[in-house]
């Protein structure tokens, strides 16, 4: 079935958010953050961030990235797919480094969704255009 990459990407997302959710975790446990504490010590910040802002992301993501492959085009989604993924990797990597350097991961990321969105609107108003003509 041609959606199983497109569902492969989903289960990496998933995995994604499963090992940031543990980053977070360790890393409040080695600054000793207590919680519900987000703040305390820079480098727990960070990852922090990191992990609210790739799961805010990931509410945008895949929902466009599923819409997409079934209105436009399940190869050019599964691409997208994959670029967001690494970009979303790097982001994570950068930003517990140094926050400065986020910018190459935040930018594939961002414009991934961009596109996965605006053609997911573009498919699904088509569609219904389409389906209503007599």
């Amino acid at each position: 079935m041609k959606m199983h990459w497109v569902a492969l990407i989903t289960i990496l997302t998933v995995i994604m958010q499963f090992a940031l959710v543990i980053n977070v975790g360790l890393t409040r446990r080695k600054y000793n953050i207590q919680a519900p504490a987000v703040v305390g010590h820079p480098t727990f910040e960070r990852a922090y961030r990191v992990q609210v802002n790739t799961i805010e992301n990931t509410l945008i993501f895949l929902p466009s990235l599923w819409l997409f492959a079934v209105y436009i085009n399940y190869k050019i989604a599964i691409f997208l797919g994959a670029v967001w993924l690494i970009g979303r990797l790097i982001y994570a990597v950068m930003y517990q480094l140094d926050p400065k350097k986020r910018a190459l991961g935040f930018g594939l990321a961002a414009g991934a969704i961009l596109i996965l969105m605006l053609g997911s609107l573009y498919g699904i108003v088509k569609e219904l255009l389409w389906s209503a003509t007599p």
